[in-house]
């Protein structure tokens, strides 16, 4: 398969996980400059890797939780407990997901991933005084 057909399907299979919307926003504000990443992750990311059979969607998407939670980016995960709903995802398997990063990489990796995954399952809770809400 060449470069274009693997960005296409990236494509297709990034906008069907995030939405179209989201999609279109994410690549518009890297620019100029982040247009050739955003053609390795719709190409590489998204057309090769996440096209693979080995693993069906829902499992990649709580491999992406872990590995986002622990290695502390938040944005990320944000993106991909999104896209893991949409891969049909359950609360409580986000939930045992980030158990795990709590025991294994430590609690502080989980906390602010735990307050995430609830306020995207809708249970978010009032922020802590002192600090500032993250959107």
């Amino acid at each position: 398969m060449d470069i274009k057909e693997l960005y296409a399907r990236g494509l297709r299979r990034r906008k069907k996980m995030f939405g179209e919307a989201d999609v279109e926003k994410r690549m518009a504000a890297s620019g100029e400059f982040g247009a050739p990443l955003q053609n390795i992750i719709n190409a590489y990311v998204y057309g090769d890797v996440w096209e693979r059979p080995g693993l069906p969607d829902d499992i990649r998407s709580l491999v992406m939780l872990g590995i986002t939670a622990a290695s502390n980016k938040p944005a990320e995960f944000r993106v991909h407990a999104k896209g893991a709903l949409a891969n049909g995802c359950t609360r409580e398997q986000v939930q045992d997901v980030l158990l795990l990063v709590a025991m294994y990489c430590g609690v502080p990796a989980a906390i602010e991933t735990n307050r995430i995954a609830a306020e995207i399952f809708g249970e978010a809770a009032e922020p802590v005084p002192g600090t500032a809400a993250k959107a």
